[in-house]
């Protein structure tokens, strides 16, 4: 017989645990199916010395805000895994790990929908799919180009620079994996080539406040993508780079140059011997300066708007220029024995066997809501707010979603009171 239950979560991750916390305190029975073990991207997905770049404080969970001693710190990799599974343990959700979901069909309007699942058919009146939006390394086609004496990991499977041979290294990428994953090589003095994105930056700390609290001041993180100027191109934008490792500070490759570290623009080939970088350079710097300096200006005039005693801010200075815009490299010559790929993630949709996506093979939805009755997404970059994929903002989004569910199951009981998906857990 096959089973049924109310709602089936897709996930076991911050967000499907924060849409399980509501349905438990609703008394709505559901299950959670995760692929893996509750908390899986965090655990296996990060480098060893990887750590929030939003303060503890912003750790919001349904249930469960932050309480530890440092709320101005930044969690590191370990800490942030015992978070989630604190928080799992403080309302014993119905997780089922190890479970792998093969395909999500749609049986009819009224039956719900069909999910194949590793341990058979499961039948769930609503399905939320919190998978987040990153779930295939990407890795460009130049890769296979390269000889095999060069080792090559994404930043997916980098844990730290004792995995990688001796020898310089490649960085390919420069959003937060990796400018961070950059410097965590620099510290462990590696010789290390960057090849340069476009991708902004922030400050860490500016006139007596982290970035991120005058951020939250200026309600900056209450935006709905809605309201976004252009709400494709705020999606698809590459993250600040910025770190909380030591306590937190600035990403600044200009200073990593000064202090050793070769800078490039993008990586556009590979041939035989010779890597071939865009002359972008200079080009990608500056914009990641000017957004820097841009969001600098913003709380400054926040700061004097609001009327706010705050210390003086400092004037940004470049520490260091390229002379020149180098083009080709040889490898070989170069001493290269490794790359790291921070090359971002491909999403995984094609189980999902209903007409949710756009033509780009993104999920069509209103704050998670899709056209399909009783389908949802939840814990992805811009489901609603800048937050909706981090720990900020997921309790809205979570929130959001519980009440239009249990709205819909009691609906659903009031026409048709016998039906197998009403019974409360």
């Amino acid at each position: 017989m096959t089973e049924s239950v109310q709602v089936a979560i897709v996930g076991a991750g911050q967000a499907g645990l924060s849409v399980s916390y509501g349905l438990k305190q609703r008394g709505i029975s559901h299950c959670l199916l995760e692929q893996h073990r509750v908390g899986h991207a965090w655990r296996e997905e990060r480098w060893d010395s990887f750590c929030l770049v939003t303060p503890n404080w912003q750790c919001q969970l349904p249930g469960f805000p932050y309480a530890g001693k440092d709320p101005d710190g930044f969690m590191q990799k370990d800490e942030i895994v015992e978070y989630l599974e604190r928080y799992a343990q403080s309302f014993a959700p119905p997780v089922r790990e190890g479970v792998s979901v093969h395909a999500v069909r749609s049986r009819s309007p009224r039956a719900g929908f069909e999910l194949e699942t590793s341990q058979g058919r499961l039948h769930a009146a609503e399905v939320v799919i919190a998978t987040g939006g990153y779930h295939t390394p990407r890795v460009p086609s130049a890769a296979q180009k390269l000889p095999s004496s060069i080792f090559q990991v994404h930043s997916a499977n980098y844990k730290n620079p004792q995995q990688l041979p001796d020898g310089a290294v490649l960085v390919v990428g420069t959003g937060q994996s990796g400018a961070q994953i950059a410097e965590d090589l620099q510290l462990a003095g590696r010789k290390v080539h960057l090849c340069v994105g476009n991708a902004p930056r922030c400050a860490r700390r500016y006139r007596g406040r982290d970035v991120v609290e005058w951020l939250e001041l200026m309600g900056h993180y209450d935006v709905p993508i809605t309201q976004q100027a252009n709400p494709d191109q705020a999606r698809e934008k590459t993250n600040h780079y910025v770190t909380g490792r030591s306590g937190g500070h600035d990403l600044d490759l200009r200073a990593f140059a000064s202090e050793g570290m070769s800078l490039y623009g993008p990586l556009l080939d590979i041939d035989e011997r010779l890597l071939h970088f865009a002359p972008e350079l200079a080009r990608n710097l500056d914009a990641a300066d000017d957004v820097y300096v841009g969001i600098n200006r913003a709380i400054d005039e926040y700061i004097t708007k609001a009327k706010i005693s705050a210390p003086p801010g400092a004037r940004y200075v470049p520490l260091w220029q390229p002379v020149t815009e180098i083009e080709r490299l040889d490898y070989a010559k170069a001493g290269i024995s490794a790359v790291v790929w921070c090359t971002g993630f491909d999403s995984r949709w094609e189980y999902i066997e209903l007409p949710v996506f756009d033509e780009r093979g993104h999920p069509r939805h209103l704050r998670g809501v899709t056209a399909v009755p009783g389908l949802y997404f939840v814990g992805l970059p811009w489901l609603h707010t800048w937050g909706s994929g981090r720990f900020a903002g997921i309790a809205r989004d979570a929130d959001y979603l519980v009440a239009i569910i249990a709205e819909r199951l009691r609906a659903s009981q009031r026409q048709n009171p016998h039906d197998q998906f009403t019974t409360p857990s």
